[in-house]
């Protein structure tokens, strides 16, 4: 239990700057007090103390603003940042190494009493706000951008974004630092390539006016146009 503890603190020292000293996780962390609490919390649900889990989780929830259900299964070096409204379902198998942010969630989308929550692999990133949903797996070293949500199974070593969350990128080593500003921004990308499309054929339009003899009439929306482009640069700037 104890070589756990000091993994624990290891890694928090790892992965959050704003950690100073050893007593300041242990006492200050609360994403590190639910986890703690749901190792009790779930050894008592696996000896059939159900009640006694279930009640405990209740107080860990009021105390941490985290929810975890005392029959998910949380691997080893778990770290929940800044983890107020987190919640991890009944049967929720989260691997080593995950890291989730704020607001995240590991829900179910069944009634049944079967399989019903995510699969999470080993070091996944769970951004802030995003939500896995249903019996789906994420596969090692997978990262799910802030407000996205998932609703199909995800390839290892993928980035994924959106509602529903779609993969915009594949990278071979799996990292650890999910840097949300420079998330791939789909729908912008899309705008992107409907402007340069557009750009290709206001090109083709003058030179086959030009050589008809044509005058084009004026374009009224060049203006808009041009301060939408000016706001996708600005917003890669950002």
């Amino acid at each position: 239990m104890f070589r756990h503890i000091r993994e624990d603190v290891k890694t928090v020292f790892a992965k959050d700057p704003a950690a100073r000293s050893t007593l300041e996780i242990i006492l200050c962390y609360s994403g590190l007090h639910a986890v703690w609490a749901h190792r009790v919390n779930h050894f008592l649900w696996t000896h059939h103390l159900k009640l006694a889990a279930r009640f405990l989780s209740n107080l860990s929830r009021f105390f941490t603003g985290i929810e975890i259900h005392p029959g998910a299964k949380i691997g080893r070096r778990c770290f929940i940042d800044h983890g107020t409204g987190i919640v991890i379902g009944e049967t929720a198998e989260v691997g080593d190494d995950v890291l989730m942010y704020q607001g995240s969630g590991l829900i179910g989308t069944s009634l049944h009493k079967e399989k019903r929550h995510p699969t999470i692999g080993n070091k996944v990133e769970i951004g802030a706000g995003a939500f896995v949903l249903g019996a789906i797996t994420v596969g090692d070293g997978a990262r799910i951008g802030a407000g996205s949500v998932v609703i199909r199974p995800v390839p290892p070593g993928t980035t994924v974004v959106g509602v529903p969350g779609k993969v915009v990128s594949k990278q071979e080593k799996p990292v650890m630092d999910l840097e949300h500003a420079k998330m791939p921004d789909p729908l912008a990308e899309a705008i992107r390539l409907v402007l340069q499309d557009g750009h290709h054929i206001e090109d083709r339009l003058k030179k086959l006016e030009e050589t008809c003899g044509l005058v084009p009439p004026r374009d009224t929306l060049e203006e808009r146009k041009q301060e939408v482009e000016k706001e996708l640069a600005q917003g890669d700037g950002i």
